[in-house]
């Protein structure tokens, strides 16, 4: 084994046709589960996709904040249509064989996606900042036309980031298993198949989960500390409790991100103290969950949101009572 990698290292690079999705092994009610994954993902569309057109239709949500908004929205669909149709066509139809090809094209798009999802929260909380730490300032600061460059740079980086973890991929070698033990083509349990070195592989992996989750996530974590500071230095109390409730929904929506994959990657990668099943059954709930979660509680927690789901909710009512009278 060892000359034959040290062959492989100066001279042969080893692709393979494919490789096989095996994750969900010791699960005996796996169906059960992708069922319900199935119901998740019409519920993610049927909302984000709900959320879209409240906010693209009604001029008067033509604001910084909903920019940001729909473009956590676009993203949730995006992430959602990478991964359950492909998931449910892996583990629950059986056809678990993806080629080497489109395992990097799905590669490439998750962690884009979800490098894309970490900045646009960073976005809102950038939102939140502005606008209760700089009031005044707000309209001259945070303007429609710049929220649009700022989310526009986000995909960039986003789209960007991942191009070259990706592509060094293809200096690995494949000679022994392809068996990916994951919910889909998922980077470290690929890199880990290869049978030359794949330090740099490692290396870029960890250095993209400072870059691409940390930076976003500490810059979160600041712009709240700012908030409570400015928030506490309020001598109204309705003032500090009506600033600390537009924070509500963006908290909760960065709770159901961050935590479990800061706690699955942490246990998981690094201290190894996390059983393989569990470890694929939590990263794919933490994957498809927060998409599904985001609609609703914008939907349910932000007033000029509900406000317009209750102006359509009385004008489809009026239509269905004229079509009675009519009929």
């Amino acid at each position: 084994m060892t000359v034959l990698r040290t062959v492989l290292n100066d001279s042969v690079i080893i692709h393979p046709p494919g490789f096989y999705i095996i994750g969900f092994q010791t699960f005996p009610f796996i169906s059960v589960y992708f069922i319900f994954l199935a119901f998740v993902y019409v519920v993610t569309v049927l909302f984000n996709t709900l959320l879209i057109c409240i906010i693209v239709f009604n001029h008067c949500l033509h604001t910084p904040k909903f920019v940001a908004v729909v473009n956590l929205a676009v993203i949730d669909l995006i992430l959602s249509t990478c991964l359950i149709p492909s998931m449910i066509k892996v583990f629950l139809l059986k056809d678990n064989f993806i080629p080497f090809n489109l395992c990097l094209v799905q590669m490439y798009i998750y962690y884009a996606i979800t490098t894309m999802e970490s900045y646009a929260l960073a976005v809102l909380a950038y939102d939140r900042l502005v606008s209760i730490c700089f009031p005044l300032h707000q309209h001259s600061v945070n303007t429609l036309r710049g929220m649009t460059w700022i989310v526009t740079v986000s995909w960039c980086l986003g789209a960007g980031f991942p191009i070259f973890s990706v592509s060094i991929m293809t200096r690995l070698s494949f000679c022994n298993s392809l068996r990916v033990f994951s919910y889909f083509c998922d980077y470290a349990p690929v890199f880990r198949l290869a049978c030359n070195d794949y330090t740099l592989q490692w290396s870029v992996a960890s250095v993209s989960s400072l870059v691409l989750l940390v930076v976003p996530f500490g810059f979160i974590l600041l712009s709240y500390i700012s908030i409570l500071v400015t928030v506490f230095r309020m001598k109204s109390l309705d003032s500090r409790k009506k600033a600390l409730a537009t924070c509500v929904e963006h908290v909760i929506l960065v709770a159901s991100f961050y935590l479990p994959i800061v706690i699955i990657f942490t246990i998981g990668l690094y201290l190894r103290l996390i059983n393989p099943d569990q470890r694929v059954l939590s990263l794919s709930l933490a994957s498809c969950l927060p998409p599904c979660i985001n609609p609703i509680v914008y939907s349910l927690k932000t007033e000029e949101i509900k406000k317009r789901i209750l102006a359509l909710a009385q004008k489809s009512k009026v239509r269905s009572q004229q079509r009675k009278s009519k009929s």
